[in-house]
């Protein structure tokens, strides 16, 4: 049994020997050809992976400085917004005390020339009521003096009568 030991000892540590060549030798080639570019593999990603921070931060701080300009041109716009309103509100109450004003003169023109218009309509009503009230007074005293002139007395009477009204100045 010892023989059949040292037997899958020797076999066994021969296995274990040339295992570890191996290794030793894959080491040595993997460190002369792969580790280095591996290695630099590894770091270009790192590097990339970095890069690739730098620009999601750089980009995150581009949108939060787009953002607050917008918000920025956003209140600019209200302010903007809110002038322009309050302009057109005074413009508008201006037009329409404008237009009040100007609607108040041109009733007040229009009532004074209708106030003119009666006046003058007025005023020749008067005369005509004045002219008819003479005519038929003319024709009242013509009838009346007829009658008293018909006799050559009354006649003479009246003229005396009116020589004592009429005083010469």
């Amino acid at each position: 049994m010892e023989e059949l030991f040292e037997g899958l000892l020797n076999d066994h540590l021969g296995f274990v020997f040339w295992a570890a060549v191996a290794f030793v030798l894959l080491l040595i080639l993997l460190a002369k050809f792969a580790w280095k570019p591996i290695m630099a593999a590894i770091s270009e990603r790192e590097r990339s992976i970095e890069d690739a921070l730098l620009k999601a931060e750089a980009a995150k701080e581009e949108m939060a400085r787009l953002t607050n300009e917008n918000e920025q041109l956003l209140k600019q716009a209200r302010a903007e917004r809110d002038l322009i309103l309050n302009e057109a509100r005074k413009i508008k109450d201006q037009i329409v005390g404008e237009a009040k004003a100007q609607a108040n003169a041109e009733g007040a023109r229009m009532i004074e020339q209708a106030r003119i218009e009666i006046n003058s309509q007025k005023a020749v009503a008067l005369a005509d009521v004045k002219n008819q009230v003479a005519s038929l007074s003319v024709e009242i005293a013509e009838k009346l003096l007829r009658k008293q002139l018909a006799d050559q007395q009354a006649q003479d009477a009246m003229v005396a009568d009116l020589l004592k009204e009429v005083s010469v100045k």
